[in-house]
């Protein structure tokens, strides 16, 4: 029981940190619950997005301090989350997300 609990900590940890887990086969212990073939990619199965703020607060102060959103009017914030699209390698999904988030609370 202490493997699978360990298993299950580090699993969540991967997921919270977006990496993948493949899924292999072990000869040690055959007493699972759960067939090999049904384990699939975390990311897949646990897929856990971001919101616009979480994706402001994280992307923007990378590289600067993040303005606040009263800064700009909305036609600013297109503009700026176009550039800053390019500027730090976000997705359309990305960008868009942040740029709601930041017409919202202008």
């Amino acid at each position: 029981m202490k493997t699978v609990y360990k298993l299950s900590i580090a699993l969540g940890l991967m997921v919270a940190f977006g990496l993948t887990v493949v899924a292999c086969s072990s000869t040690k212990d055959k007493n699972t619950d759960v067939p090999a073939d049904s384990v699939v990619e975390a990311s897949e199965e646990f897929s856990i997005e971001k919101s616009g703020a979480q994706l402001w607060g994280e992307t923007c102060n990378r590289c600067h301090i993040a303005p606040s959103p009263a800064d700009y009017n909305d036609t600013d914030w297109e503009t700026i989350s176009l550039h800053m699209r390019v500027r730090a390698n976000l997705t359309e999904h990305e960008s868009k997300k942040i740029e709601e988030f930041l017409k919202s609370a202008n």
